[in-house]
């Protein structure tokens, strides 16, 4: 059975940095593209970005060149590096694996960014 772990999430100010960690375990399955999505309460989830293979990462334009995806040593593990932050960077993220024939998702770790 897949258990996912993030981890990282807690508040900052405007300009500072967090770092995001999310690492699924107890599947076969190697993720070629895991996603991580962001979601403010009463809005829909948003595409933050994704990588795909060993580093080909995208991001949606308003992150771009401010949040870094890259994946860890252990076969199914990411990070979401996110730096010079903005209010509206408050959010919960969490991340996707599609394993298998499955998807798999966090449980969600909320950002806060004050001003």
């Amino acid at each position: 059975q897949v258990q996912l772990v993030e981890s990282g999430g807690g508040s900052v100010q405007a300009g500072g940095s967090l770092r995001l960690s999310c690492i699924a375990s107890g599947s076969p399955f190697r993720s070629n593209v895991i996603y991580w999505f962001h979601q403010a309460p009463g809005r829909q989830r948003e595409l933050v970005g994704s990588i795909i293979g060993e580093d080909a990462a995208g991001y949606r334009e308003s992150v771009s060149g401010r949040f870094t995806i890259s994946r860890g040593h252990a076969k199914n593990s990411v990070y979401l590096q996110m730096n010079s932050q903005t209010p509206e960077d408050t959010n919960v993220y969490h991340c996707k694996f599609p394993l298998g024939s499955q998807d798999h998702r966090g449980q969600g770790i909320q950002v806060s960014v004050s001003s």
